[in-house]
């Protein structure tokens, strides 16, 4: 278990290589200065927690409260920052009482998976059916992005690759109905979820968004809870850009939970707390790498820890 727990933390703290070069290791070169908390210092703090897309709104409250705080007396060298500036994020991203999914009862719990295309919605599907299969639980798979021929293939071949039931239909078919299909497939052969992957044409948004509020409510028809989540896929690597789709999806689409993808190739690592800030939205798993094994569970304390450079928690 301790072996799976630091491989995992590993894999996190990998990943987040290049966020922690614009965080962690800039503030400890700054610190290391032995400078004391003067506006030039305060300035090059800006800069770094910008640059790592924290948000202009969490920048400029650490930067009030650590003035204050060193009138205070409270921080009085560079050095006191570090612990200060962990609790303040830490304290952004956690979300107490948030489990990885919301299971329904009785079953299948259905998921709703929407993003703009390039996000890599398909790519975390097939991982997240690996997980819980992997976990005992039988999946099965709708491939309700009907817009492109190539998503309908992919899916497929993924659905193969990690040993899943997949619905799908032809190009330019109804995405509900192949939704519905899959929802009353489940349930007549006792499966415990559905992944129903959906379009992601957002330069075309009302468009998109009349498509998937329609989904929504056919699927009700087979499951009126359902869907029972609806997971909004992010590439990190958009920084504030994949702040605006998150409230374009958000408020729309009653989005429960974010998936934070290709952290790993991006120094915005940030754009975790600027999204929880602004819309309060859970981030439930965060994507480092290429591997079926890099998209975990999001765990805050191992995140803060691995942008800070720090050991194993």
């Amino acid at each position: 278990m301790f072996k799976a727990i630091g491989r995992f933390f590993q894999r996190i703290k990998s990943g987040l290589t290049k966020t922690r070069s614009v965080v962690g290791d800039a503030l400890l070169a700054l610190i290391g200065k032995g400078r004391k908390i003067d506006a030039g210092f305060l300035e090059e703090l800006e800069d770094t927690l910008l640059r790592a897309d924290i948000g202009i709104a969490k920048t400029d409250e650490i930067i009030a409260e650590l003035k204050k705080r060193y009138k205070a007396g409270d921080v009085a060298h560079a050095a006191d920052l570090m612990a200060f500036l962990k609790a303040s994020l830490r304290k952004e991203l956690d979300d107490p009482g948030s489990d990885e999914l919301r299971w329904a009862t009785p079953g299948p719990t259905v998921v709703l998976i929407v993003g703009v295309n390039g996000a890599g919605k398909t790519t975390t599907i097939a991982k997240l059916a690996k997980r819980w299969k992997d976990q005992g639980r039988s999946v099965l798979l709708a491939a309700g992005d009907t817009f492109r021929a190539a998503a309908i293939e992919q899916l497929g071949i993924w659905a193969d690759r990690v040993g899943v039931e997949i619905v799908k239909s032809h190009h330019g078919a109804d995405a509900a109905a192949v939704a519905f299909d899959a929802v009353t497939a489940a349930q007549a052969r006792g499966i415990d979820i559905v992944l129903i992957d959906t379009a992601g044409r957002l330069h075309n948004k009302d468009h998109l968004m009349r498509e998937l509020e329609k989904i929504r409510r056919v699927i009700q028809k087979a499951s009126p809870t359902a869907p029972h989540e609806t997971l909004l896929i992010l590439d990190a690597t958009a920084g504030q850009n994949a702040v605006q789709q998150a409230k374009v999806f958000g408020q729309a689409m009653g989005v429960t939970g974010l998936v934070l993808t290709k952290l790993d190739g991006t120094a915005k690592g940030g754009v975790a707390i600027t999204i929880k800030r602004e819309l309060g939205l859970p981030v439930r798993y965060i994507g480092v790498g290429e591997q079926m094994e890099d998209l975990q569970p999001f765990d805050p304390e191992a995140y803060i820890a691995a942008i800070f450079g720090d050991d194993e928690t």
